[in-house]
């Protein structure tokens, strides 16, 4: 996708196109310089962006309304073939062209008045880039709406939380799930953003200087669905920005997803929660195993999209203005990295879904560890004692019950506390008090501080986050909706052409 003139609308300017492709159609670099096979997957943007040019081009008298229909009939030839069927060329953009010319003429080569192939192929990649981001934000809400089911389900059942991997608090299922789905929330906020600013039309900022024809930018960025114009045409023609952004926000996402993976990993193995066969495999040789390979490999896409984004950093580096060839080997950085993610994300909302708790187990390894400490130290600060104190207290009450087969009691507290306080735990707390605050589940009902795991603050974060998942739910039918309209306005200005 190389730097290229701004055509003329002239026969004169046709007979220099030929003139340079000859002069340049050969060589052992011609390979090494074109992009042609990996631009399948922006030819159908190709095509729009060529028919709201050509369109363009007809509504402001730039060239005839005949020859703009000939040009669209054309373009309406080249997609029936496919892109497996062009002539070849230096990338999809100039295969097209040729393609066009070869099947109307010399009046072929008008389609590219007023335009480089520099505007044209940035407008083709965010055209089809923020297709890409939508598929990955409806990924993202297919996993929140998982991780919110599933919370709902179990936002009672009691589970051991951990800081360090070591066990910390008891917690439960649902109050878990539903910082995944908090996290989630976040990135799918950050692709939506990410699209906006891809939503932007360079087209009509030529090779980067402008033109001088009357064209229409605000007219071919409506038929083609974006919400504005990127306005100076140096930064048009090559900006590459929203690329950064598009894949930081995947990769961003990602490691949600591979922190999300290696929990559910790391809890399959301790007999927490039993996958679904579908999100399972087995072993070659040992027949008894059930591996999560699906999580695994979920848990390795953020290596992929951090790889993606580090290497398109690395190519936007120090480029300088306006064009340069280095930026064709820009954005499949990004295509890579949004289809790896986007899978990724349907396996983890599919994993999620369908993945069976298991709750006595849970219940069980829930204290492990003396897990409910925390808990006494805030009994006895509430009691009136300084929270250090108290820390000391259970603390000292911690490293005796290792020599003890019982565990932290009641006893063992209240033996602490003489050794601290020189007097009874029960001066402060009563017996029953105590007992309580040791059992995992009352520990869990007794943080009812908001966003804490207590059922009644679960259910009111899965509230709010099913809010706002339809609130985002709505923002990204409103820019399908949005595309999907100038899609119908696109076809219709052909037909009155065609």
């Amino acid at each position: 996708m190389g730097d290229d003139a701004t055509a003329g609308s002239g026969d004169d300017a046709d007979d220099e196109t030929v003139v340079r492709r000859d002069r340049f159609s050969g060589g052992p670099a011609r390979e090494f310089l074109s992009s042609l096979a990996g631009d399948s997957r922006i030819f159908d943007a190709d095509l729009a962006v060529d028919r709201a040019h050509v369109v363009m081009l007809a509504e402001q008298g730039i060239i005839d309304d005949d020859v703009a229909g000939e040009v669209l009939g054309a373009l309406d030839d080249v997609e029936s073939a496919g892109h497996g069927d062009l002539p070849d060329g230096e990338d999809v953009h100039e295969a097209i062209e040729s393609a066009v010319i070869d099947c109307v003429g010399p009046d072929g080569g008008k389609m590219h008045t007023a335009r480089s192939r520099n505007d044209e192929v940035a407008t083709c990649i965010r055209y089809r880039l923020r297709a890409d981001l939508l598929e990955a934000v409806e990924t993202t809400l297919a996993l929140r709406e998982s991780l919110l089911e599933a919370a709902a389900e179990h936002s009672e059942t009691v589970m051991p939380g951990y800081t360090h991997l070591q066990p910390a608090q008891p917690t439960t299922v649902g109050h878990y799930l539903s910082s995944y789905a908090a996290a989630v929330g976040r990135d799918t906020a950050r692709l939506l953003d990410a699209y906006d600013r891809t939503n932007e039309s360079p087209l009509g900022g030529a090779a980067f200087a402008g033109t001088p024809f009357d064209i229409d930018r605000e007219r071919t960025a409506e038929l083609l669905g974006f919400g504005r114009v990127v306005e100076n045409s140096m930064d048009a023609a090559s900006a590459r920005d929203f690329l950064a952004e598009a894949t930081a926000a995947l990769a961003i996402h990602a490691t949600t997803l591979s922190g999300l993976a290696e929990d559910i990993v790391v809890f399959a193995n301790k007999g927490y929660l039993d996958l679904s066969d579908d999100y399972s495999s087995t072993s070659s040789i040992m027949p008894q195993k059930k591996n999560p390979d699906t999580l695994e490999l979920t848990r390795a896409v953020a290596g992929d999209a951090t790889g993606e984004l580090t290497g398109l950093l690395t190519t936007l580096k120090g480029l300088p203005r306006a064009y340069n060839r280095d930026l064709q080997r820009a954005h499949p950085h990004t295509f890579r990295a949004v289809d790896a993610v986007v899978e990724a994300s349907s396996i983890a909302a599919g994993a999620v879904a369908t993945a069976d708790w298991n709750a006595e187990v849970l219940a069980a390894e829930a204290d492990a560890g003396f897990a409910t400490a925390t808990g006494i130290a805030d009994l006895l600060a509430m009691a009136g004692l300084p929270f250090r104190t108290a820390h000391e207290v259970v603390a000292l009450a911690a490293e005796e019950a290792e020599h003890s087969d019982d565990g932290v009691t009641a006893a063992v507290l209240d033996a602490a506390a003489e050794d601290v306080l020189g007097e009874s735990l029960f001066e402060y707390v009563d017996e029953k008090s105590v007992e309580s605050a040791l059992d995992p589940a009352a520990s869990v009902a007794s943080r009812d501080s908001r966003g804490g795991p207590a059922a009644e603050q679960v259910e009111a974060s899965i509230k709010s986050a099913r809010e706002a998942l339809a609130v985002d739910g709505d923002e990204l039918a409103a820019r399908r909706e949005q595309v999907a309209a100038a899609d119908d306005a696109l076809q219709e200005a052909v037909e009155a052409y065609v």
